[in-house]
Protein backbone atom coordinates (compact mmCIF):
# COMPACT_ATOMS: atom_id res chain seq x y z
CA UNK A 1 0.00 0.00 0.00
CA UNK A 2 1.49 3.45 -0.93
CA UNK A 3 1.99 5.39 1.64
CA UNK A 4 0.07 9.42 1.90
CA UNK A 5 1.70 12.52 0.87
CA UNK A 6 -0.22 15.79 2.33
CA UNK A 7 0.03 19.16 0.71
CA UNK A 8 -1.95 20.84 3.44
CA UNK A 9 -5.09 20.66 6.02
CA UNK A 10 -7.99 22.70 5.20
CA UNK A 11 -11.65 23.19 6.58
CA UNK A 12 -14.69 20.58 5.05
CA UNK A 13 -16.66 24.11 3.13
CA UNK A 14 -13.55 24.75 1.89
CA UNK A 15 -14.35 24.31 -2.12
CA UNK A 16 -13.20 21.21 -3.54
CA UNK A 17 -9.92 21.09 -6.33
CA UNK A 18 -10.59 21.22 -9.83
CA UNK A 19 -11.41 17.87 -11.20
CA UNK A 20 -8.38 15.67 -12.17
CA UNK A 21 -6.03 17.95 -10.37
CA UNK A 22 -2.83 16.54 -9.98
CA UNK A 23 0.16 16.77 -8.07
CA UNK A 24 3.71 15.18 -7.57
CA UNK A 25 5.16 12.15 -8.70
CA UNK A 26 6.20 11.02 -12.38
CA UNK A 27 3.68 10.23 -13.27
CA UNK A 28 1.56 12.57 -11.69
CA UNK A 29 -0.67 11.02 -8.76
CA UNK A 30 -3.90 12.51 -8.82
CA UNK A 31 -4.94 14.87 -5.93
CA UNK A 32 -7.80 13.90 -3.61
CA UNK A 33 -9.40 14.69 -0.16
CA UNK A 34 -9.48 13.29 3.47
CA UNK A 35 -11.10 14.45 6.33
CA UNK A 36 -12.77 13.28 9.88
CA UNK A 37 -15.58 15.63 11.45
CA UNK A 38 -15.44 19.49 9.87
CA UNK A 39 -11.48 19.20 8.37
CA UNK A 40 -9.92 17.80 5.33
CA UNK A 41 -6.53 17.07 4.49
CA UNK A 42 -5.21 17.37 0.51
CA UNK A 43 -3.38 14.43 -0.39
CA UNK A 44 -2.07 12.33 -2.97
CA UNK A 45 -0.17 9.17 -2.94
CA UNK A 46 3.73 9.63 -2.12
CA UNK A 47 6.25 7.95 -4.69
CA UNK A 48 8.76 5.77 -3.16
CA UNK A 49 11.48 7.73 -4.47
CA UNK A 50 10.35 10.68 -3.32
CA UNK A 51 13.00 13.60 -3.88
CA UNK A 52 12.78 17.61 -3.85
CA UNK A 53 12.84 17.63 -7.57
CA UNK A 54 12.00 20.95 -8.94
CA UNK A 55 8.66 19.27 -10.57
CA UNK A 56 8.07 17.55 -7.51
CA UNK A 57 8.59 21.24 -5.46
CA UNK A 58 6.70 23.03 -8.38
CA UNK A 59 3.55 20.65 -8.13
CA UNK A 60 3.47 21.46 -4.18
CA UNK A 61 3.07 24.96 -4.58
CA UNK A 62 1.16 24.81 -7.19
CA UNK A 63 -1.49 22.08 -5.27
CA UNK A 64 -1.47 24.71 -2.43
CA UNK A 65 -2.02 27.58 -4.83
CA UNK A 66 -5.02 25.98 -6.09
CA UNK A 67 -6.82 24.96 -2.78
CA UNK A 68 -5.66 28.33 -0.78
CA UNK A 69 -7.51 30.82 -3.46
CA UNK A 70 -11.17 29.99 -1.83
CA UNK A 71 -10.05 29.71 2.21
CA UNK A 72 -7.55 29.12 4.59
CA UNK A 73 -4.86 26.68 4.19
CA UNK A 74 -2.35 25.25 6.83
CA UNK A 75 0.14 24.31 4.33
CA UNK A 76 2.49 21.59 5.35
CA UNK A 77 6.37 21.53 4.35
CA UNK A 78 7.49 20.03 1.34
CA UNK A 79 7.58 16.11 1.88
CA UNK A 80 5.39 15.72 4.70
CA UNK A 81 4.37 11.71 4.21
CA UNK A 82 2.14 9.76 6.44
CA UNK A 83 2.09 5.75 6.46
CA UNK A 84 -2.00 5.72 4.90
CA UNK A 85 -4.85 7.97 4.85
CA UNK A 86 -6.20 6.30 8.12
CA UNK A 87 -3.13 7.76 10.04
CA UNK A 88 -3.93 11.43 8.45
CA UNK A 89 -7.40 11.17 9.89
CA UNK A 90 -6.13 10.00 12.83
CA UNK A 91 -4.09 12.91 13.39
CA UNK A 92 -6.73 15.46 12.15
CA UNK A 93 -9.33 14.12 14.84
CA UNK A 94 -6.52 14.37 17.60
CA UNK A 95 -5.64 18.12 16.62
CA UNK A 96 -8.65 19.59 15.56
CA UNK A 97 -8.53 21.97 17.80
CA UNK A 98 -5.33 22.92 17.45
CA UNK A 99 -6.20 22.86 13.49
CA UNK A 100 -9.51 24.48 13.48
CA UNK A 101 -7.51 27.57 15.80
CA UNK A 102 -4.95 27.71 12.82
CA UNK A 103 -7.46 27.94 10.39
CA UNK A 104 -9.37 31.29 11.61
CA UNK A 105 -5.82 32.78 12.27
CA UNK A 106 -4.18 32.19 8.87
CA UNK A 107 -7.80 33.56 7.12
CA UNK A 108 -6.66 35.68 4.63
CA UNK A 109 -3.20 35.66 5.45
CA UNK A 110 -0.13 35.18 3.75
CA UNK A 111 3.67 35.11 4.65
CA UNK A 112 6.51 37.15 3.70
CA UNK A 113 10.19 36.08 4.98
CA UNK A 114 12.67 38.69 4.92
CA UNK A 115 16.37 37.54 4.82
CA UNK A 116 19.40 41.10 5.48
CA UNK A 117 23.16 40.63 5.54
CA UNK A 118 25.85 43.41 5.87
CA UNK A 119 26.80 45.33 2.64
CA UNK A 120 30.88 44.63 4.05
CA UNK A 121 31.94 48.02 2.68
CA UNK A 122 29.20 50.23 4.48
CA UNK A 123 29.16 48.00 7.43
CA UNK A 124 33.22 48.38 8.16
CA UNK A 125 32.52 52.11 7.45
CA UNK A 126 29.78 52.33 10.19
CA UNK A 127 31.84 50.49 12.82
CA UNK A 128 34.81 52.80 12.37
CA UNK A 129 32.15 55.86 12.91
CA UNK A 130 30.97 54.38 15.89
CA UNK A 131 33.93 52.98 17.45
CA UNK A 132 36.40 55.75 18.52
CA UNK A 133 39.77 53.06 19.79
CA UNK A 134 38.98 50.90 16.25
CA UNK A 135 39.79 54.31 14.64
CA UNK A 136 42.87 55.31 16.96
CA UNK A 137 44.23 52.05 16.79
CA UNK A 138 43.57 51.88 12.53
CA UNK A 139 45.48 55.18 12.40
CA UNK A 140 48.31 54.20 14.93
CA UNK A 141 48.38 50.97 12.63
CA UNK A 142 48.79 53.17 9.47
CA UNK A 143 51.54 55.27 10.82
CA UNK A 144 53.29 52.60 11.96
CA UNK A 145 53.24 51.05 8.43
CA UNK A 146 51.02 47.99 9.50
CA UNK A 147 51.99 47.61 13.07
CA UNK A 148 53.52 44.25 14.50
CA UNK A 149 51.52 41.14 14.18
CA UNK A 150 50.25 41.24 17.58
CA UNK A 151 48.94 44.68 16.74
CA UNK A 152 47.57 43.62 13.31
CA UNK A 153 45.76 40.52 15.77
CA UNK A 154 44.49 42.58 18.45
CA UNK A 155 42.39 44.97 15.57
CA UNK A 156 41.10 42.70 13.36
CA UNK A 157 39.55 40.40 16.59
CA UNK A 158 38.45 44.35 17.76
CA UNK A 159 36.92 44.75 14.11
CA UNK A 160 35.08 41.15 14.09
CA UNK A 161 33.47 41.47 17.57
CA UNK A 162 32.17 45.00 16.54
CA UNK A 163 30.29 43.81 13.13
CA UNK A 164 28.90 41.01 15.20
CA UNK A 165 27.35 43.18 17.56
CA UNK A 166 26.15 45.40 14.88
CA UNK A 167 24.44 42.14 13.54
CA UNK A 168 22.94 41.33 16.39
CA UNK A 169 21.69 44.95 16.95
CA UNK A 170 20.27 45.46 13.37
CA UNK A 171 18.57 42.12 13.47
CA UNK A 172 16.73 43.34 16.39
CA UNK A 173 16.37 46.66 14.44
CA UNK A 174 14.93 45.19 11.50
CA UNK A 175 12.48 43.20 13.55
CA UNK A 176 11.13 45.99 15.16
CA UNK A 177 10.91 48.17 11.90
CA UNK A 178 8.54 45.63 10.15
CA UNK A 179 6.59 44.22 13.00
CA UNK A 180 3.97 46.91 13.04
CA UNK A 181 3.03 46.13 9.79
CA UNK A 182 2.47 42.41 10.51
CA UNK A 183 0.11 40.33 12.63
CA UNK A 184 2.50 37.67 14.07
CA UNK A 185 6.22 37.11 13.55
CA UNK A 186 8.39 33.67 13.59
CA UNK A 187 12.08 34.04 13.78
CA UNK A 188 13.59 30.97 11.35
CA UNK A 189 16.61 29.15 11.76
CA UNK A 190 19.86 30.66 11.33
CA UNK A 191 21.36 30.52 8.16
CA UNK A 192 24.62 31.25 6.56
CA UNK A 193 25.36 34.36 5.20
CA UNK A 194 22.38 36.20 6.87
CA UNK A 195 22.55 37.86 9.94
CA UNK A 196 18.25 37.94 10.09
CA UNK A 197 15.74 35.57 8.59
CA UNK A 198 12.44 36.41 9.49
CA UNK A 199 8.80 35.65 8.53
CA UNK A 200 6.00 38.10 8.94
CA UNK A 201 2.24 36.78 8.68
CA UNK A 202 0.73 39.63 6.74
CA UNK A 203 -2.98 40.25 6.09
CA UNK A 204 -3.13 39.56 2.57
CA UNK A 205 -4.86 43.29 1.89
CA UNK A 206 -2.30 44.85 3.58
CA UNK A 207 0.62 43.35 1.47
CA UNK A 208 1.13 47.04 0.20
CA UNK A 209 1.65 48.38 3.53
CA UNK A 210 3.97 45.75 4.81
CA UNK A 211 6.30 46.24 1.20
CA UNK A 212 6.29 50.04 2.03
CA UNK A 213 7.58 49.04 5.26
CA UNK A 214 10.19 47.20 4.00
CA UNK A 215 11.28 50.05 1.54
CA UNK A 216 11.99 51.83 4.73
CA UNK A 217 14.41 49.26 6.27
CA UNK A 218 15.61 49.49 3.43
CA UNK A 219 16.08 53.02 2.97
CA UNK A 220 17.23 53.74 6.84
CA UNK A 221 19.52 50.55 6.93
CA UNK A 222 21.52 51.09 4.32
CA UNK A 223 24.09 49.00 5.42
CA UNK A 224 21.86 46.24 5.11
CA UNK A 225 21.07 44.19 2.16
CA UNK A 226 17.38 42.89 2.12
CA UNK A 227 16.06 39.77 0.33
CA UNK A 228 12.21 39.55 0.03
CA UNK A 229 10.25 36.20 -0.47
CA UNK A 230 6.40 36.56 -0.69
CA UNK A 231 3.46 35.95 -0.88
CA UNK A 232 4.08 32.88 0.35
CA UNK A 233 1.45 30.42 1.92
CA UNK A 234 2.31 30.78 5.85
CA UNK A 235 4.08 27.55 6.31
CA UNK A 236 6.15 29.35 9.27
CA UNK A 237 2.65 29.86 11.13
CA UNK A 238 1.18 26.07 11.20
CA UNK A 239 1.88 25.77 14.95
CA UNK A 240 1.78 28.07 17.75
CA UNK A 241 4.73 29.77 18.89
CA UNK A 242 5.33 33.10 16.91
CA UNK A 243 5.25 35.92 18.69
CA UNK A 244 2.82 38.91 18.63
CA UNK A 245 3.82 42.24 17.13
CA UNK A 246 4.42 44.56 19.12
CA UNK A 247 1.39 46.82 20.63
CA UNK A 248 -0.66 43.75 19.99
CA UNK A 249 -0.54 41.72 23.31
Amino acid sequence: MSSTYVYGITSVGHPSLPDGMEGIGEPARKVRLVGVGALVAIVSDAPDDLRPKRRDLLAHQNVLAESGGGGAVLPMRFGSVAPDDEAVTTVLAERADHYHERLRALEDKVEYNVKAQHDEAAVLHRVMAENAEIRALTEASRRAGGGSHEERLRLGEMVVAAVQAREAQDAVTLQHLLEPSADAVSTGPDSTGWLANISFLVDRKAAEHFLAAVETARRDLAHLELRVNGPLPPYSFVEPGPSAPVGTE
